[in-house]
């Protein structure tokens, strides 16, 4: 919901204000989680805008955008409602406001993104307020030494277009800089094995600056990287639960070896190989380290050491030239209020799934495209939101994520597979189930589309594991 209101251009600068998220909310009701939305208004001038709700968080995430005309004595208030309250009473679902005044308003423009702290409407108040809402200015007019306004719109909208194309290709695992996590998780890495261009270095430079360009003008980078990346960019130690979501096997064996008696069963040195292009090669994790073996006593150590070299392996010249490109548009102090998932957020925004490619690269088992289950699942996936649409993807494929190539690039246990939709013939009572080997998901022949959404949701929310064939 929008209200431009009356303010004429002409008497003010003209900002965009980013709302990106809110953190650590106050919880009132004991038994549900809040909607949050956040409203922001120009006080006095009849500009006003609300975000989307969020279902049931105390972490919500809006990444949305407002054109603000803002005049030098302005302020502006943004505050968050808990949208299953507000009707009830005048007042009611209050969890928090911040009011920029016009000096704070100044001092926060063209800074990148702040997390500021909620505060009560008035001092008065009892009611319980906490956590902080990130947001971002920036100017978008430039006036010139005679006071013309410049209309930037068209160069900007022009450079999101053209970032987009740039990332999509610099990416690109096919160029190796850069490559997956795993073969069929799509999070991506910096390749250890970039060297094999003699120019990678200034490349990664390149990378960075155009990512710090990015963020500097409110635009997302199309591709995700694995959490290890964002902590890098923070300057933040790696630990070892950072590696399940990069490579689950490896992070199974290291904790087994941390919560096992090893004994008896592992016979290991302080050296671990990897495949190079096909060639084996070997790594110390310290000095002399394949003359040092593996025992209950250093046993902390080498996890420690392997971590660390899983996520460093051969890149540290490639990522400091990715990090100073970076830090050449957004200095590293600018991001010290940030946690990973925050900067995550910053610069890749919400993942988008392409809802008319995710159709046109599916495979349909026993069933038609008219078949009344297809017709109500691609129903249901349309009225879910962004985060479920992506929980739905996980239940099915194992990843959150799609290749930087699209749904027609997803990876099975043995090689390329399509997302699958199966009818099978199973009692209507029971939840479809998932074979992330296979990237499909079985459906029993529903009676109805609320069965089906009723079905379908429970499946994605509310239960874990995968099978097996």
């Amino acid at each position: 919901m929008s209200n431009a209101g009356t303010r004429r251009p002409g008497s003010s600068i003209k900002v965009r204000l980013t709302v990106l998220c809110a953190k650590n909310l106050a919880k009132k009701d004991f038994f549900r989680l809040p909607d949050p939305f956040a409203k922001i208004v120009v006080d006095g001038s009849g500009q006003c805008h609300s975000t989307d709700t969020v279902k049931n968080t105390l972490d919500p995430k809006w990444n949305q955008h407002y054109d603000l005309y803002v005049g030098k004595s302005d302020s502006i208030t943004i505050s968050v409602w808990n949208h299953k309250k507000i009707h009830k009473k005048q007042g009611a679902g209050f969890l928090g406001c911040v009011r920029l005044l016009s000096n704070a308003i100044s001092r926060l423009k063209d800074t990148g993104y702040q997390r500021l702290d909620l505060c009560k409407l008035n001092p008065t108040d009892t009611d319980a307020v906490r956590g902080q809402i990130v947001v971002s200015l920036q100017t978008r007019d430039r006036i010139g030494t005679g006071g013309s306004v410049v209309d930037c719109r068209g160069l900007l909208e022009n450079e999101g277009e053209w970032l987009y194309l740039l990332c999509h290709e610099m990416l690109n695992p096919y160029y190796g800089l850069f490559q997956y996590s795993t073969d069929n998780i799509y999070t991506l890495q910096i390749n250890p094995d970039s060297s094999i261009n003699p120019d990678h270095l200034s490349y990664f430079h390149f990378v960075g600056r155009i990512m710090g360009l990015a963020v500097f003008h409110g635009h997302y980078i199309n591709g995700g990287f694995t959490v290890p990346f964002y902590k890098q960019l923070l300057g933040k130690p790696i630990q070892l639960s950072d590696l399940e979501s990069v490579d689950p096997e490896l992070h199974k064996s290291l904790v087994w070896i941390l919560e096992n008696d090893i004994t008896p069963v592992l016979d290991h040195t302080f050296c671990v190989e990897h495949n190079a292009f096909g060639r084996i090669l070997q790594h110390e994790l310290k000095p002399n380290g394949r003359n040092v073996s593996v025992t209950e006593e250093n046993k902390k150590e080498y996890v420690r050491l392997y971590v660390n070299w899983r996520f460093m392996r051969g890149i540290e010249a490639q990522f400091l030239a990715l990090q100073k490109g970076f830090n050449e548009l957004i200095p590293q102090h600018l991001l010290k209020p940030f946690d990973h998932k925050e900067l995550e957020l910053i610069i890749g925004g919400l993942d988008k799934i392409d809802l008319n490619d995710w159709k046109s690269n599916t495979r349909l088992k026993h069933c038609m495209a008219d078949s009344n289950i297809v017709k109500w699942f691609w129903q249901a996936v349309e009225a879910f939101d962004e985060e479920r649409r992506a929980r739905l993807l996980q239940f099915v494929t194992g990843s959150t994520r799609v290749p930087l190539q699209g749904f027609k690039a997803l990876q099975g246990a043995a090689g390329p597979r399509l997302f699958t939709i199966h009818l099978i013939d199973a009692n209507t009572d029971n939840l479809p189930k998932a074979h992330t080997c296979f990237n499909r998901i079985d459906i029993p022949p529903y009676e109805s589309y609320e069965k089906l959404y009723e079905k379908l949701v429970t499946a994605v929310e509310e239960t874990c594991g995968f099978a097996v064939e």
